[in-house]
């Protein structure tokens, strides 16, 4: 027993009967539980009970064992002026300050079902994945749960969103391209690229995206991949990499990206490549993104973006592979960029000015397919079943958000786990 679920259960009124009775034999009717308080001071505010036909107005609080309140520092503390009620799941001890002060205790041992602390107990043990793999089932699921998770997905993408639009002066264009940069970085390099968009300012692919060698020159060299040039086309960068640093004032900055850990398509040289092509080849990037009406409209905008020729028979500089193929953006991570990063910022820009947005991201998550990964096959294991990228989305957040961080008891499923049906 801690003394989180015993708010809990005060919150959600959890108890076998209502008839309560103080330690010492009083009647405790209680009109108004209170409003849960997550900051300092009681518990419990703005409450009221009923004690012989006299009604008391205050906070109560709440702990574990009466002991608690000389642990906690309570004594003297005049946050605690206010208080109409102590209560405790096992009362080992007389509270002189509140005996001498008429506050009644109330020990609500008695009160609760021992199935309810059961399953809470269940809840705080290690699981190999989630807390309540063993009380899990998919009709406790809540109505509109996958929409309502991935809603707060949306709104916590959307404050990452807002400090990047003050960053850069609240230009759409360049929160988008920093944002893509990052999704093509995928895990292993994704804050390493970061650092590289962050670095540059976005102008200056603005000004020079209609020359995809100048992007590729630009990306390679920050990286500082052309310091020391194996070929030709390598030599050809460089030179270009050294004019715009003179004609931009580029700094020396430089980012090194990764290999290891990563299969070849996903080398950092092939997805920088393939981001210059994008840029090039896509020059209203942003414009034709949030005024996509489908998927397949946004389909269209990546389907033909691939490495430059260069990497057809490569995928790092100088090493020739034995086999040769166009580098193309895979379906798969075709919806990752649309996943993760093109419909929450479209949530993001439309939200304040058109209210039926949220309706319409929704319908664009329906429309994908499901993705794939180890978390979706543990959750696959309990009972689910995925049909679209909203159910995936949401699940997915929801392991990440309070499953791996075992707040079971902000959940909405872990509620109705320990909702005591009887």
């Amino acid at each position: 027993m801690n003394e989180e679920i015993l708010q809990y259960l005060w919150n959600f009124k959890k108890f076998g009967n209502f008839d309560f009775i103080s330690t010492d034999g009083r009647k405790i009717e209680i009109l108004e539980f209170g409003e849960w308080n997550k900051n300092s001071g009681p518990d419990f505010l703005f409450a009221k009970i009923k004690i012989d036909d006299l009604i008391f107005a205050g906070n109560i609080e709440i702990h574990t064992k009466a002991s608690d309140w000389f642990f906690h520092n309570h004594s003297g503390n005049p946050e605690f002026g206010n208080l109409i009620l102590h209560a405790v799941y096992t009362n080992d001890c007389d509270i002189p300050e509140l005996e001498k002060q008429n506050i009644p205790t109330l020990e609500l041992k008695n009160y609760i079902d021992e199935e309810l602390i059961e399953k809470h107990r269940n809840l705080s043990q290690e699981h190999s994945f989630i807390a309540c793999e063993e009380l899990f089932d998919e009709n406790k699921v809540p109505l509109f749960f996958e929409e309502t998770v991935l809603l707060k997905k949306l709104e916590s993408k959307s404050q990452i969103f807002e400090e990047s639009l003050i960053k850069n002066q609240n230009n759409y264009e360049a929160v988008l391209f920093q944002n893509l940069v990052y999704t093509f970085g995928l895990k292993v390099n994704a804050e390493i690229f970061l650092q590289m968009a962050e670095s540059l300012d976005f102008s200056v692919i603005q000004k020079i995206k209609q020359n995809d060698i100048h992007l590729e020159a630009l990306f390679f060299g920050v990286c500082g991949f052309l310091d020391e040039p194996k070929d030709e086309i390598m030599q050809i960068w460089k030179r270009e990499f050294e004019f715009l640093k003179v004609k931009f004032n580029l700094s020396d900055f430089r980012i090194h990206p990764k290999f290891s850990k990563l299969r070849p398509p996903n080398f950092p040289t092939i997805r920088l490549s393939q981001l210059a092509n994008l840029y090039h080849y896509q020059p209203n990037l942003f414009s034709k993104l949030i005024e996509a009406k489908s998927t397949d409209d946004l389909y269209k905008i990546f389907e033909e973006i691939k490495a430059s020729e260069y990497w057809d028979n490569r995928f790092n500089f100088g090493k020739i592979s034995s086999v040769e193929s166009k580098k193309y953006l895979s379906q798969d991570f075709i919806d990752l960029i649309i996943i993760n990063t093109i419909l929450p910022l479209k949530y993001f820009y439309h939200k304040n000015h058109n209210p039926e947005i949220v309706d319409d991201i929704f319908d664009f998550y329906k429309q994908m397919k499901p993705e794939k990964n180890s978390v979706l096959d543990e959750w696959k294991k309990l009972g689910l079943k995925f049909e679209n990228a909203l159910k995936t989305q949401a699940f997915l957040y929801q392991y990440k958000v309070f499953c791996n961080q075992k707040k079971c008891l902000n959940c909405s499923i872990g509620f109705q786990l320990l909702n005591n049906d009887r």
